[in-house]
């Protein structure tokens, strides 16, 4: 917001009568002799969103430096971005006690030439917030512990905002893209090919077909509308939500295109945009090699198809796309909605409910998706088939579901074993690709696949075993992922001394980076090499005649 819509706000938050269950003012923060303190604002953050959302108020609204009752514009000594809890920044301290995440915004004015320090929080939604595992309710002008008032929280738990259902007035049919129309009703008509109805459809007129597929509201224009079957020079009646895919290819080359509505029919123009060239394993029991496609359309438009079902439009962010070498990146904005990822990779679970249940409706009755939580079990599938990695959704966080779909092999071992056999159950194949991926995994997880011999290695640094090694004909990498024992390094150390008479440190380093496990990363190398330098000198085999920076490395004539 800029100067002049932040004057124009407090100037109408100032009109209110009285403190709202959504609006507080307070006259300052500081560590002593406060109206309110830094724990205060959290909590007072919580209340307010919580208030906002009894009272169907789009945001709440915390003020500093305006008094209570009488609305005095007083000023505030509260410098949000040097304030600091301790070494943490205030806001990022704020963020980290709240649950669930919301994007409050802080904005800093003059106003009457007094600094006034504004917080817009968004309402809650479909849950309380809670500030330190707290929820809290202004009563009567007092912040209280909401969970005294069951009938406030199960008004929260039932006040699911559907941004995608909204009706935008002042839209129309003529808004809507004609090619667009077309394959929705052929989409439409294919999903129910087995219903009585089927043959009547192609005789609905287009407002009764888009109310019967979900996409309009008695004959208005919904945000999904727009969406799906939008023409480009429509997305306007969005904002200032926005829906766009931003394809973005990060390799040697580099290139970018954005593709708004209508997403029924860009999404597959995103998909052409990805280079999907054929890809060639050897299995070792084979005399011909295994070609598959790099990219399998059904995984990318499902995982891309997600993405819009499952976007938080009022963030305002893009849908991104980024094509990299070896793997597609999909990111859209708003954690993962309903229970974890891995939940759904059995496809036993059920989504309870939806970020955008109109949206998800309509593409699931245009083919696009469905509701049943087998979209991401049927990328696994997919992938396994092709004996790629399977999808991850490992580097997800609270802002963004970040999902990454392989196009080439990470251990060569893994795809090698899916090659060559075809009866390993899918709970196993998961548990070897995030060992494959050097994930974390349980001690039972663990256990179970030692037990069958599939992984070596101390945690966490587990590793294909010998036995997928032999099978894949990959003895080598074995080797170069099973440390030697001691008793090798050390020879190596006192044979290099022997022969050149004297070692630096960056000789035994040369000497064992390569013949140390592959597994180690090189802070572990170096640590190794630490431990069996320091063991050699303690028993006095070996002495530095050097620095400490500087070692010189030579044996011990009197041991």
């Amino acid at each position: 917001m800029n100067d002049i819509e932040l004057i124009s706000l407090l100037e109408q938050l100032l009109k209110e009568p009285d403190e709202q269950t959504w609006l507080e003012f307070k006259t300052n923060v500081a560590e002593r002799g406060a109206s309110v303190t830094p724990s205060g604002i959290g909590e007072y953050i919580s209340a307010l969103s919580n208030g906002a959302c009894i009272n169907n108020k789009d945001f709440g609204y915390l003020v500093l430096g305006v008094e209570d009752k009488t609305h005095r514009i007083v000023g505030t000594n509260l410098k949000p971005k040097d304030f600091k809890i301790g070494n943490q920044d205030f806001e990022l301290w704020l963020r980290t006690m709240l649950y669930p995440k919301i994007s409050f915004e802080i904005f800093e004015l003059l106003f009457n030439n007094k600094p006034i320090v504004v917080f817009r929080i968004p309402a809650a939604k479909s849950e309380p917030v809670n500030f330190q595992k707290k929820p809290f309710i202004r009563i009567n002008s007092q912040k209280t512990d909401l969970r005294n008032y069951p009938d406030y929280v199960r008004q929260i738990y039932n006040s699911q905002e559907d941004w995608s259902a909204k009706i935008v007035e002042q839209a129309s049919i003529r808004d809507l893209d004609e090619e667009a129309l077309i394959v929705a009703r052929k989409h439409f008509k294919d999903r129910n090919a087995n219903e009585t109805f089927c043959n009547d459809i192609d005789n609905w007129d287009t407002d009764s077909f888009l109310d019967k597929a979900k996409v309009t509201i008695n004959g208005k224009i919904t945000n999904t509308a727009l969406i799906l079957l939008g023409k480009p020079e429509s997305s306007h009646f969005l904002l200032p939500s926005f829906a766009e895919i931003t394809w973005k290819l990060d390799t040697n080359e580099k290139a970018y295109e954005h593709f708004g509505p209508p997403f029924l029919l860009n999404t597959t123009r995103v998909y052409q945009r990805i280079r999907n060239y054929q890809y060639k394993f050897f299995p070792d029991n084979q005399l011909l090699s295994v070609m598959v496609n790099k990219y399998e359309a059904r995984v990318i438009l499902e995982a891309l198809h997600n993405a819009i079902a499952h976007q938080d439009y009022s963030r305002n962010a893009r849908i991104i796309v980024t094509e990299k070498s070896g793997k597609v990146i999909f990111q859209n904005a708003g954690s993962f909605f309903s229970g974890s990822p891995d939940e759904y990779f059995f496809g036993d679970k059920t989504p309870d409910k939806y970020r955008n249940p109109w949206l998800a409706k309509a593409m699931v009755n245009l083919g696009m998706i469905d509701t049943m939580g087998y979209g991401i079990h049927s990328m696994i599938i997919e992938q396994r088939k092709r004996y790629f990695p399977l999808p991850d959704y490992s580097k997800s966080n609270s802002d963004n579901v970040i999902l990454e779909i392989f196009g080439q092999e990470i251990d060569i071992n893994y795809s090698k074993l899916l090659i060559e056999n075809t009866n390993l159950d899918l709970r196993t194949v998961i548990l070897l690709d995030r060992v494959q991926k050097k994930l974390p995994i349980t001690d039972e997880a663990a256990a179970m696949l030692r037990k069958l011999n599939l992984i070596e290695g101390r945690k966490p640094n587990y590793f294909v075993s010998l036995k997928v090694a032999s099978v894949t004909g990959k003895k080598a990498a074995y080797t170069r992922n099973k440390a030697f024992d001691k008793a090798y390094y050390v020879d190596l150390i006192l044979k290099a001394i022997s022969h050149h008479k004297s070692v630096s440190r960056k000789d035994i380093n040369e000497l064992l980076f390569d013949k140390l496990p592959d597994v180690y990363s090189d802070r572990q190398k170096v640590v190794r090499i630490n431990n069996l330098i320091a063991e050699l000198s303690r028993k006095k085999i070996i002495i530095n005649l050097g620095s400490d920076p500087k070692p010189k490395w030579v044996l011990n004539e009197k041991n």
